[in-house]
């Protein structure tokens, strides 16, 4: 059965890091006064090329609802043709798209979580924070401990960190940790890939909670918590490896390839 397409219009853009060649889109469903979606899901993008060959790409969402507007997140890429349309859009202009899709969301009753993102796999990860910590509204994490770990190269590369800064900063139960493996000598902050925090996080949650004398179950005292990973496959393999090493099910693992 066809998809129903639906009609998006750019209504804000901005650059994230001039260097990467990566912007926010912000766009707006005209025809509709709700668009209903989970914050982690994406959207189908669909553009005919210039053979008229429909090409479709699928984009996470970088946003929580708001009214009849989502939020994408678009690094431009050599060749690529979606990447470079997104990238050249400006305000006004207008793009098919069907959706919401995806599996790729908080799993309920919230716990605990780790949230791991390289480069443009931020964007869902945006949309959790969004979400669970709000502007001028309640907390929506219930007194659930958020630890959002994100790797990039290069400082360049480390989107909506002023966002996700200002988060910490307002919200104690939500820590945001950064760490580069091509750091040059003068950055002071973490080193290394994600995984490397991310089990140390992962130590220091079961041993809080538990002693250390918990059971590889999950559920079991010390497991109450879950990981969300979002990158290339190479990443989101050696996170998964690295967790399920040190005991965690693979039903605490959700994750979301990019390649």
């Amino acid at each position: 059965m066809p998809r129903e397409l639906h009609t998006a219009r750019l209504i804000n853009k901005s650059c994230l890091s001039e260097p990467a060649q990566c912007f926010h889109l912000e766009f707006a469903i005209d025809a509709m006064a709700e668009f209903a979606f989970i914050p982690g899901q994406f959207v189908s993008l669909v553009r005919e090329d210039s053979r008229s060959k429909l090409q479709t790409r699928a984009y996470s969402i970088a946003s929580a609802p708001r009214a009849n507007a989502f939020d994408l997140c678009v690094n431009r890429v050599e060749g690529g043709f979606f990447s470079n349309l997104l990238a050249d859009m400006e305000p006004g202009e207008t793009i098919g798209f069907h959706g919401p899709h995806g599996l790729f969301t908080l799993r309920q009753p919230l716990t605990d979580a780790i949230f791991i993102a390289t480069g443009t796999g931020i964007a869902p990860m945006r949309g959790f924070i969004e979400h669970l910590f709000p502007d001028k509204a309640p907390s929506q994490s219930n007194g659930r401990k958020i630890w959002l770990v994100y790797g990039t190269r290069y400082p360049t590369e480390l989107y909506y960190s002023d966002f996700f800064e200002r988060k910490a900063a307002e919200h104690e139960d939500f820590s945001y940790i950064t760490t580069l493996s091509r750091a040059q000598a003068d950055w002071i902050g973490q080193r290394g890939y994600v995984q490397e925090h991310v089990a140390k996080i992962a130590a220091e949650h079961r041993e809080l909670h538990t002693n250390g004398t918990a059971t590889a179950a999950e559920g079991a005292p010390g497991f109450n918590i879950h990981a969300y990973i979002c990158g290339l496959n190479d990443m989101v393999s050696a996170n998964r490896d690295r967790l399920t090493s040190i005991g965690w099910d693979k039903k605490q693992i959700i994750f979301e390839r990019y390649d």
